[in-house]
């Protein structure tokens, strides 16, 4: 699809690639950053990390399902971004390859967290019992419909798998589009259509009594 639009454009305004490649530059910020940063400005850098780091966190906690290992994934995520910048290839947006490092980053944590697993003998799976037996004390009515909601679907989306979780996630809480997701998780968007299609069915299933138990809380 966007080498279909890429070819339509040059053909109308007779731009070559590289042409192309430059005007986009011009006009995403994004571009002129990294631009700058991979010659060594660090304020450029910073830039660009307050610009997403929030994102990244929320994304990574989508897959790691904790909190302070999200906050070490993102910041690993941009650690290896920061290395890489001599490797940013234009014609991808910066978006994409950070999401690119943030997934990759996160499955990587992911596996030693099962090989801890394996040594420890079950010890992770305990703390995280303790953990999620932990309650925040009642603070009124939305508060508490709010707790509850986080917690459904926090829930539902564990019960996807990886795949199925960073895709609906890349897509109704990122906002990226699937030409995106499918460069992020290479794979065809065929198969991106198909694993965010499989995810909201099941969490459209999973969270049905949500809305039974927001409507008793009010």
């Amino acid at each position: 699809m966007m080498a279909s639009v890429v070819g339509l454009s040059s053909a109308v305004t007779g731009r070559t690639a590289p042409e192309k490649a430059r005007v986009q530059q011009q006009v995403d910020p994004d571009r002129v950053l990294v631009k700058a940063a991979s010659v060594g400005d660090l304020d450029a850098f910073e830039t660009l990390v307050r610009r997403y780091q929030t994102r990244v966190v929320n994304y990574v906690l989508a897959i790691v399902r904790d909190t302070g290992e999200a906050e070490d994934v993102a910041q690993e995520t941009f650690i290896r971004a920061h290395r890489s910048l001599g490797r940013f290839r234009s014609e991808s947006s910066f978006k994409t390859w950070l999401y690119t490092i943030a997934t990759n980053t996160a499955r990587s944590a992911l596996d030693r967290r099962a090989r801890r697993k394996r040594v420890a003998d079950q010890s992770l799976d305990d703390d995280a019992q303790g953990q999620g037996a932990e309650r925040v004390p009642s603070q009124g009515p939305d508060v508490e419909t709010a707790l509850v909601a986080r917690e459904a679907i926090d829930s539902a989306l564990a019960t996807l798998s990886d795949e199925l979780r960073v895709a609906v996630v890349l897509r109704d809480v990122e906002g990226l589009d699937y030409q995106e997701i499918a460069e992020v998780t290479d794979v065809p968007i065929g198969t991106v259509e198909s694993r965010i299609f499989r995810a909201r069915r099941k969490l459209r299933t999973l969270l049905q009594p949500l809305k039974e138990t927001i409507h008793a809380l009010r």
